[in-house]
């Protein structure tokens, strides 16, 4: 019987994640996902599953090859994984960035409390969508 790995060291040894805090972190966080259900950092993987990685804007999607709990390098990736991650994806990573530029009047001085609060929430409300 092949040894169980776990999903947060299959995910660093693949490159999907540099280390793998990072990787139990995107678990914790629910943004790591097999089969639809949302992974806990310590459920183990087997061959043929599908892994569904949120990273930013991006989902990314690997099928597991062979299970590994020893970082691989770039090249040795594709024995372990396939990246199945749609063309529409990847491009999401080369779409232009929308800038903005918040202009306050000359003379009114620096924001307020309450004027920093307002500014941090319409910030926040921009970068969620």
């Amino acid at each position: 019987m092949p040894e169980l790995v776990r999903i947060d060291k299959y995910l660093w040894a693949i490159r999907a994640f540099k280390t793998r805090s990072e990787a139990a972190e995107a678990c914790k966080g629910g943004r790591v996902k097999v089969g639809g259900d949302s992974a806990k950092p310590s459920r183990p993987i087997h061959e043929g599953e599908e892994i569904k990685v949120r990273k930013g804007v991006i989902t990314y999607i690997y099928r597991v090859i062979r299970p590994t709990e020893n970082r691989v390098g770039a090249a040795l990736v594709p024995q372990f994984a396939e990246n199945l991650t749609p063309e529409e994806e990847i491009l999401k990573l080369k779409a232009p960035v929308e800038t903005f530029q918040l202009q306050r009047d000359r003379g009114t001085g620096r924001p307020t409390k309450k004027d920093r609060r307002e500014l941090d929430e319409l910030w926040d409300t921009l970068l969620e969508d």
